[in-house]
């Protein structure tokens, strides 16, 4: 979606920083940021899967041949490569303007009792704890010059939990009380603080929930319309062109076949 107008002309030159870019929603992210600025943002990729941001970056340059693409590998729960990963940005990127906290995972879906603790850990690391350094990292930058945008990805999991879902749930309660305490520490600032909470989405989240279960990961989607992550990206993209003064500070986004994550569950728990 080509915004144009005012939102190209506010997004003119930005670097937008994605995390968890190399599929999904990030690397939608990075393609409707291209389209929506015509090309002249500048994007900072970090991903775990090296070989897969390299993909991403060859197919948003067949696009946007002129586009400024920085990728890195960057894993948000190696806390000690965070500050060296922005230390090493090219010059032309350092400067920060938009951050899009979207890596994030769900491992398992067992009730308490049975959960593993790699899962716990999995988690907590990667929704929680790395979203929070990533953004201690960043934020010194948007300080600095009294401007940014961050960007959190929640989920509709972080409003009303669901059995086997205990873990992720909680992670994602956690980023909605994280984002709303950042927002009011930085209300008299021009800094940005949002958060997006999407539904049901087609991506890889199932597959790696269910650790490579292909039949299980395609049951999630069976009988709904889930949201792809083109949806999501176009949310993004529009809360961050919208004018200096004015904030989206938090939405739900699922698709109409979804009234809430515990209505999806309990469906294929009858199955």
């Amino acid at each position: 979606m080509s915004l144009g107008g005012k939102a190209a002309e506010r997004l003119n030159g930005k670097v937008v920083f994605i995390t968890g870019a190399s599929a999904g929603i990030g690397q939608a992210t990075a393609l409707e940021y291209l389209d929506a600025s015509n090309g002249t943002v500048k994007l900072i990729l970090g991903a775990r899967r090296l070989e897969k941001l390299e993909a991403a970056k060859e197919q948003l340059l067949k696009r946007f041949p002129e586009a400024k693409i920085h990728i890195g590998k960057l894993d948000v729960t190696d806390t000690e490569k965070i500050h060296p990963f922005l230390d090493n940005l090219p010059e032309e990127f350092k400067d920060i303007d938009i951050l899009i906290n979207n890596a994030g995972k769900a491992l398992g879906s067992d009730p308490v009792g049975t959960i593993e603790i790699d899962d716990i850990k999995g988690m907590m690391d990667t929704n929680v704890v790395g979203l929070i350094n990533i953004t201690q990292a960043v934020l010194p930058i948007f300080q600095k010059k009294n401007s940014g945008d961050i960007v959190n990805l929640g989920s509709v999991a972080g409003r009303e939990a669901y059995p086997t879902g205990s873990i992720y749930c909680a992670t994602k309660f956690a980023v909605q009380a994280f984002t709303e305490s950042l927002r009011k520490e930085l209300i008299n600032t021009k800094i940005r603080v949002m958060l997006i909470a999407p539904g049901i989405v087609e991506t890889e989240f199932s597959l790696v929930r269910y650790k490579g279960d292909k039949t299980k990961a395609s049951s999630v989607y069976e009988n709904n319309s889930p949201l792809e992550p083109q949806d999501v990206a176009d949310l993004i993209v529009f809360a961050t062109s919208r004018r200096a003064n004015t904030v989206i500070a938090d939405t739900l986004i699922f698709p109409t076949t979804q009234g809430s994550p515990y209505h999806i569950y309990k469906e294929q728990a009858s199955k």
